[in-house]
């Protein structure tokens, strides 16, 4: 299926993970998971195939989201992949936006606004 539309979800809570990925496998995505920033990151690093879209927790265990967005969008290689941040922290929008995401999602989330917005993004995504 060359046409399959990879996502890279980060999360630290397995329950997120299992359920965004269910939902968007069930859409016809392929999803990669990822508890850990620092670990995706450094495995965008080891292969030649790039998501569409990467969406990512502001909080992991011991990263803040924005950071690795920034390393992404500092990447050369990267720059152009839509990172979206979700976050229970509603009033950080602003500044998930400024460290380079291209939109910021409230938690708790509709896996139907998850569905819709991944979509949208890796349709736009598309060079």
């Amino acid at each position: 299926m060359p046409n399959t539309k990879k996502v890279i979800v980060v999360d630290d809570s397995p329950a997120i993970l299992d359920s965004v990925k269910l939902m968007l496998n069930m859409e016809g995505f392929e999803v990669s998971n990822y508890e850990r920033g620092t670990d995706m990151f450094n495995s965008l690093l080891e292969t030649s195939t790039k998501p569409d879209v990467i969406l990512m927790d502001m909080w992991l265990s011991g990263e803040d989201g924005r950071d690795i967005c920034k390393m992404i969008k500092a990447h050369q290689d990267f720059k152009n992949i839509p990172v979206v941040i979700m976050s229970a922290s509603r009033g950080l929008g602003d500044s998930a936006i400024e460290s380079g995401a291209i939109d910021f999602i409230p938690k708790p989330f509709d896996l139907g606004e998850i569905v819709e917005k991944i979509r949208y993004y890796s349709n736009s995504s598309a060079e």
